[in-house]
């Protein structure tokens, strides 16, 4: 069998042929009608004289037809990069100056087709994901074919326990990995169904778990709160749900915990990046879940705590978490030096500051670049932030730094306050300083109706100013 992951496709194709597997707005597809609109694509894009192993750019409004499309290069052995709609020109026009793509897919043809995969090298480029730079420009993670199999196996049995029968709602970006891989690719290849919204309203979701009778809503966790936020949830409307998830940005223990005490529904944490999948999560069937933590490796990762250095950390001391494992992405696109200083004899560099409990669960207290060094202390912004999160009138919170002349640098929390809540600045320090040591806690609070994030719910910390 040929390495290409699209041929596990085409076994899910034929094993699941007449199931309806993929729903969004007014149309449907079962897998054999799914499976031969994507071979239109595989031969239309043949039909233009474009070589194996060149760049296609996936460019549509419809998120099903960004699926067909996906699908479809990687039957003809391209190499493709579903772009995100809500890109404004500026944004889509860098991607592509680094892409370089032989062909922008922007248009389904018309008819089916029955495609055979072409071969490919396991260890030959899939996909690129376009990832936030510390810069500001993005950065093409690239992923083989091998490491989007034994990605997509992550998903389907450590973060998913994905089963046959499951309806996955996905109103994520498909140009990033947690919706890409975690919504849509691994339900389908289980021949599971993939319910899918152009983007996320609360009404939307609401209605369509009820009616597409979802077993798995994938979130962020704005999203969970902004359900919450309208007041009393209808848990019949939910009964259907097995279990929700969260990714793409941290999801606070007092969140997890507000969502199941209203609807009864255990949200799944974890983590992940485009250059590794989910590595690091919970199972649904787990027991054993502490609020600091945000998982244990998932099948076949290796973890490591090391310092400065580059040295193994015993213990539960805090340094900065190394990953391997087979998922990992091949490289940044054309940026050999960055590559070069995230991957280090097969381990990548995560960059976030964690502790490993003897249990193995990874908490992250930090990134190691969002350090802030106030007063000859250094202080990971995201321990302040857990702990200002915790105080009960905050719905979200973003902590950096700002230059100080005397210190160096002081904390700032820029803060979300939860509907109706009116705290004072005071009220958020005066927590903060019985929660945490002296030279920890904010000195600065800044009340925001909203924090800046990018396409996957991220803060886009660089937006932050005061």
């Amino acid at each position: 069998m040929t390495a290409n992951i699209a041929s596990s496709f085409d076994a899910a194709a034929v094993t699941h042929a007449d199931k309806t597997v993929l729903v969004g707005g007014q149309r449907s597809y079962t897998w054999q009608d799914l499976d031969l609109k994507a071979g239109a694509v595989a031969g239309f894009l043949q039909s233009k004289g474009i070589l194996q192993g060149q760049r296609v750019a996936i460019c549509f409004d419809d998120p099903l037809d960004t699926i067909i499309g996906v699908f479809g290069g990687l039957k003809a052995g391209f190499v493709i990069t579903p772009f995100n709609a809500r890109l404004k020109p500026d944004e889509r026009d860098q991607v592509l100056s680094l892409l370089n793509p032989a062909i922008v897919l922007d248009h389904i043809p018309d008819g089916n087709e029955a495609f055979a995969t072409v071969d490919v090298d396991a260890e030959d480029p899939a996909i690129i994901l376009f990832t936030s730079g510390s810069t500001g420009v993005p950065k093409g993670a690239v992923l083989s074919h091998r490491s989007v199999s034994v990605g997509l196996d992550m998903w389907c049995d450590s973060s998913l326990a994905l089963e046959t029968a499951d309806v996955v709602l996905s109103v994520l970006p498909l140009a990033h990995s947690y919706g890409l891989f975690g919504t849509v690719m691994a339900p389908l290849l289980k021949g599971a169904r993939s319910v899918v919204l152009p983007r996320f309203g609360v009404e939307e979701v609401l209605s369509a778990i009820k009616d597409s009778q979802a077993t798995i809503f994938c979130g962020v966790a704005t999203m969970f709160r902004r359900i919450l936020d309208m007041g009393d949830v209808d848990r019949e409307v939910l009964s259907s749900l097995r279990f929700t998830t969260s990714g793409a940005a941290p999801c606070p223990w007092e969140l997890a915990e507000d969502w199941r005490d209203a609807t009864g529904i255990r949200i799944v944490r974890g983590y992940g990046m485009s250059e590794l999948f989910r590595p690091v999560c919970y199972s649904p069937v787990d027991t054993l879940e502490t609020p600091q933590s945000i998982g244990h490796a998932a099948k076949g990762v290796s973890l490591k705590i090391v310092d400065d250095q580059g040295n193994s950390l015993e213990g539960e001391q805090t340094g900065e978490l190394w990953i391997k494992s087979d998922s990992c992405m091949t490289e940044y696109l054309d940026r050999p030096e960055e590559t070069e200083a995230v991957m280090e004899a097969g381990w990548f560099k995560t960059g976030d500051l964690a502790t490993i409990s003897p249990d193995g669960l990874v908490s992250i207290v930090g990134r190691k670049k969002e350090v802030i060094l106030r007063g000859g202390y250094t202080i990971a912004a995201g321990e302040v932030e857990t702990v200002v999160n915790a105080h009960p009138d905050v719905s979200e919170v973003a902590v950096i730094s700002v230059s100080d002349r005397d210190l160096g640098e002081e904390i700032c929390a820029f803060i979300v306050l939860k509907p109706g809540a009116n705290p004072t600045a005071q009220d958020i320090i005066e927590f903060c300083k019985s929660q945490m040591a002296a030279y920890k806690y904010p000195r600065i609070v800044n009340f925001v109706p909203d924090l800046p994030k990018g396409a996957t719910g991220k803060v886009d910390k660089s937006k932050l100013t005061t």
